[in-house]
């Protein structure tokens, strides 16, 4: 059972910055007092705010924030259910909105769409729609389940009776109706590719039979074409090492001729070093005409005979730099035609290797296959094995074969099972074992407000309804007043129901101005003797403009007033 205890809202309507709070389980009757306007009914749009995001009465969203502050609004809720205590806040600029256990939040990763659904099908076990049937009557957006289309009228009863479990069991069904039949549909065609796969295995089978001797024809003469090409390739591998050989004896002189170079490159060097050291003498005496370690003049007699000796030298440096430069030049060539005769030995011997990896991978192959003729001959392993992937193939048919009549016994039974889940099954048997039990304390209550109705519903939950001296009428047929006693009747009803069911079962009922318009005095005050029957366990606010009228009806007084444009509870 849900035991409401408070709300609160600030922020909400035309109610301000300053929070008004209301006992939901202080008293079991509560008479809800204020002129138009002042704010009475606001107590609906909060309790069905806080708990489905959507007022009672038809107001947008972004209206419910009080247009003078136009921000913080929020409304919270405080509830139990056995040992579990609840507490709801939700609120708009900014958007809130955070479910408590315990004083712990529980965990908000999920969408807001999908939080809801954990407060309406783990927590509160009801929905908008069975909420506003079972706890509130009211005279704004409120729409009696005789008003409700049949599908909606269905959903009420489902959640009272606890009975919706059925409705997604048969959603859940019908996809595994579609997935069984998808199943069949794969095992069949499996069982198609099967049967085509045994076909080819055979025909398989019976080509290789054919095709070994000839199979063993063809490896013959491949084995005549390699040894006539080992026999090509050792001839040209003898010519190749003939060639080779002369090669290396027209270079045996290389490491002479090197070590000859690099003689001339040494004298070179020799030669270059004393031909700058004369340069530089020549310059010298050229430049200076002062000894520059004495100080004393240099004869030009003197220094003309010395660059005349220096530049004797110089010519001689350079003829033998000429000379040698012939024979370096000489031996650079010779080099050369070492190096070329080298490259040419590589070619030669990379050929030489080509030819023998031939001879090797032909002998390899010629061996390989004179095997494979020996094995081909006496091995029928290969025809074996081609035999047993016929007899794995047949067998895997034969177990999608079982496999589908498996799947088709299933969706027998799956076809069993949609017909009892549909509304027409165990639905329709366990509303019908209620349906006495809610016409008679539809009638019972009728009664007991002085309704001389006799008023029925069948299983499709239309009504059939005989009044006094008026036999086959409809529920529009009657007048405002008699309406209400029939939706007050089929309100009671449902909760006692739910009572019995323990499904929606909550101590909170909310009337909005029903004595204010529909109900005349009779109706009210029958009204108010059932009203007092219910017991302690359940609290009931009802809303009116008649205070003066019935104070004296009610355990406690709730009067709403506007100070300042912000609706206030005055008294409480």
């Amino acid at each position: 059972m849900i035991i409401f205890k408070s709300i609160s809202w600030k922020n909400f309507l035309s109610t301000g910055n300053s929070p008004n709070k209301v006992l939901l389980n202080k008293s079991p009757t509560t008479l809800v007092i204020g002129k138009n306007g002042e704010g009475k009914s606001t107590i609906l749009d909060a309790l069905c705010f806080s708990l489905f995001g959507k007022p009672f009465r038809n107001i947008n969203k972004g209206q419910l924030v009080n247009s003078i502050n136009q921000k913080g609004c929020v409304v919270e809720i405080e509830f139990e259910i056995g040992a579990r205590q609840y507490k709801i806040i939700r609120g708009i600029k900014p958007n809130i909105f955070e479910i408590y256990l315990n004083g712990e939040m529980i965990n908000q990763d999920a969408a807001s769409r999908d939080y809801q659904k954990v407060l309406e099908q783990q927590i509160l076990k009801l929905n908008y729609k069975t909420f506003t049937q079972v706890v509130i009557l009211g005279s704004a957006s409120f729409v009696p389940f005789m008003q409700l289309s049949s599908l909606q009228r269905r959903e009420v009863i489902e959640d009272i009776l606890d009975i919706r479990i059925f409705s997604t069991m048969n959603t859940l069904l019908k996809e595994k109706i579609n997935e069984t039949k998808d199943e069949i549909s794969k095992a069949e065609a499996e069982i198609a590719t099967a049967k085509t796969q045994v076909d080819s295995q055979t025909q398989l089978i019976k080509a290789i039979t054919e095709a070994k001797a000839e199979s063993i024809n063809n490896i013959l003469s491949k084995i005549s074409a390699n040894n006539a090409e080992i026999l090509q390739a050792e001839g040209e591998i003898q010519l190749i090492i003939s060639e080779i050989d002369t090669l290396k004896t027209s270079i045996n002189d290389k490491e002479v001729v090197n070590e000859d170079i690099e003689k001339a490159k040494s004298i070179k060097s020799k030669l270059l070093q004393k031909i700058e050291t004369c340069e530089g003498h020549t310059e010298f005496f050229n430049e200076h005409d002062v000894c520059p370690s004495c100080d004393q003049n240099i004869p030009e007699e003197h220094k003309s005979k010395i660059v005349e000796d220096l530049n004797s030298k110089l010519l001689e440096q350079n003829t033998k730099i000429g000379e040698l430069e012939t024979i370096l030049s000489n031996l650079n060539q010779k080099l050369s035609t070492i190096t070329e005769i080298q490259s040419k030995i590589t070619d030669k011997n990379i050929e030489l290797s080509t030819r023998n990896s031939t001879v090797t991978l032909l002998n390899k192959q010629v061996k390989e296959m004179q095997a494979e003729v020996e094995s081909t001959k006496t091995d029928t392993t290969n025809i074996d094995e081609e035999k047993r992937k016929l007899k794995d193939l047949a067998k895997s048919a034969m177990e999608k074969i079982t496999t589908k009549t498996t799947l088709q016994e299933q969706r027998n039974l799956e076809e069993v099972a949609s017909i009892l889940l549909k509304d027409t099954g165990i639905k329709t048997a366990i509303i019908r074992e209620y349906l006495p039990a809610m016409n008679k304390l539809i009638n019972k209550y009728l009664q007991a407000m002085d309704a001389y109705i006799h008023f029925e519903l069948d299983e499709s939950f239309n009504e059939i309804v005989k009044s006094r001296h008026r036999d086959d009428f409809t529920y529009a047929s009657f007048s405002e007043g008699e309406k209400m006693r029939i939706d007050l009747s089929i309100l009671f009803t449902w909760r006692q129901i739910a009572k019995m069911k323990n499904s929606v079962n909550t101590n909170l009922l909310l009337l909005d101005e029903i004595f204010d318009s529909s109900l005349d005095t009779a109706g009210t005050d029958y009204f108010l003797n059932l009203m007092n029957q219910f017991g302690e366990n359940t609290n009931i606010f009802v809303i009116s403009h008649k205070g003066d009228q019935l104070f004296d009806k009610f355990r406690s007084v709730i009067k709403f007033e506007k100070r300042n444009d912000f609706s206030l509870i005055a008294t409480s």
